[in-house]
């Protein structure tokens, strides 16, 4: 919650040096523009105590789901996470959670939540899977989201809403169908 008011209240002070009439929205942020050949390269704790490779996971194109346990943003979207998970099938985008907090508090959680997508936990490790990224971050929930090849196109800051995930779904449709290029699918996905 401190995160998010932190995260709140940097937005209006950018804002106000803009204009007065900005409302400050955490929805609308987007990520610092990166290099075209930025790859994510990482290994964090699964639930079960296994080392989990993010080139496990290549092939796909993955939302990388930045949350907390104590955080209620995280927890009202991880339903919604879900049912686009279990539409997406073993096909489609793959929903990879990261959670930034203690193991204990995540397994008595996922516990209740029953996540149908891979979760791994990381503390401070998850927070620097997102900075190697170039992201610069101040309240979760954010998703990052990286192409089929590795590709990192672009992240959202805050709670995901059905409307960007449907946005990010024909994002990446139009990219395999190759109606776009990874450029394209970049500035696209500036949500």
């Amino acid at each position: 919650m401190a995160g998010a008011l932190f995260m709140a209240g940097r937005i209006a002070a950018v804002n106000s040096e803009t204009t007065s009439t900005v409302q400050p929205r955490v929805e609308t942020m987007t990520a610092p523009e990166l290099e075209a050949n930025s790859h994510p390269s990482f290994s964090l704790m699964g639930l079960e105590g296994e080392m989990r490779d993010f080139d496990e996971f290549a092939g796909r194109h993955r939302l990388l789901n930045f949350w907390a346990t104590w955080c209620a943003p995280c927890r009202r979207e991880i339903p919604l996470l879900k049912d686009f998970q279990a539409e997406q099938g073993d096909d489609g985008i793959l929903v990879i959670g990261i959670a930034v907090d203690v193991m204990e508090d995540v397994r008595q959680y996922a516990e209740e939540a029953q996540f149908n997508y891979p979760i791994l936990v990381g503390e401070m490790d998850a927070m620097a899977v997102a900075e190697q990224s170039g992201l610069q971050f101040h309240a979760m929930p954010f998703t990052m989201i990286v192409s089929a090849d590795g590709e990192y196109l672009n992240a959202h800051f805050g709670e995901l809403h059905r409307p960007d995930l449907d946005k990010i779904s024909d994002v990446l449709a139009r990219l395999d169908a190759g109606e776009i290029d990874t450029d394209t699918a970049r500035k696209a996905l500036e949500l």
